[in-house]
């Protein structure tokens, strides 16, 4: 079963910590990230789909004490590979964060360094992972799902991190609109306004 690590971060008109699911997804990312003295350099590289929970992933890892670089693909690359050295003499240990898949490199003695670290790839969750995320999800957005709302879900809602989290949004706002519970009849709705008519889904 996923589970979940909790996070250093306040949700907004919540006292509790954020959290992000751990399944098949981004399970060898987790375990990498609480285990770091293997790292090659002492560096790592975290690369993942939008709303994947890279940044999230990161933060945890600067409460670790690890140095963090989110958005490091958008850096000049020069300054990155300083920055790169003067960790290296601090003995700290390098977390960079990308959103490009694959992240090309042109700068040679940057893409030599980072090349022999270690890289992590947050990859497509499965059923089980997808369950896992509407439920945390719409916890966090103070959502209740009515029963068999996951059983008629997850077969139906894109895979990818930023498919589920758009369904649980258009779940909850319909919710609100129409001042009804979350049932089969908004469901249906939601999976359409973010995945048009299921007939043609299946054509």
């Amino acid at each position: 079963m996923p589970s979940q690590i909790a996070l250093p971060l306040s949700l907004p008109g919540s006292g509790e910590a954020s959290r992000i699911v751990i399944g098949n997804a981004n399970e060898r990312a987790c375990k990498a990230l609480t285990n770091n003295k293997d790292w090659p350099f002492s560096t790592a590289v975290l690369t993942g789909p939008e709303r994947s929970g890279k940044s999230l992933l990161g933060k945890w890892a600067e409460s670790q004490g690890i140095t963090v670089i989110d958005g490091a693909d958008t850096l000049n690359e020069a300054e990155l590979f300083h920055r790169w050295n003067r960790v290296q003499e601090s003995r700290e240990h390098l977390l960079l964060i990308s959103d490009r898949q694959p992240w090309e490199i042109d700068l040679p003695d940057l893409r030599s360094r980072l090349g022999g670290s270690l890289h992590l790839e947050i990859g497509v969750p499965d059923d089980e992972m997808a369950a896992h995320l509407i439920e945390a999800i719409a916890e966090q957005r103070g959502l209740a799902l009515a029963d068999g709302a996951i059983d008629y879900l997850v077969p139906r809602v894109e895979r990818s991190f930023a498919g589920i989290e758009r369904l649980v949004v258009a779940i909850d706002r319909l919710s609100l609109e129409r001042k009804v519970p979350a049932t089969m009849s908004l469901w249906r709705d939601a999976l359409e306004a973010t995945r048009g008519p299921e007939q043609a889904r299946l054509l």
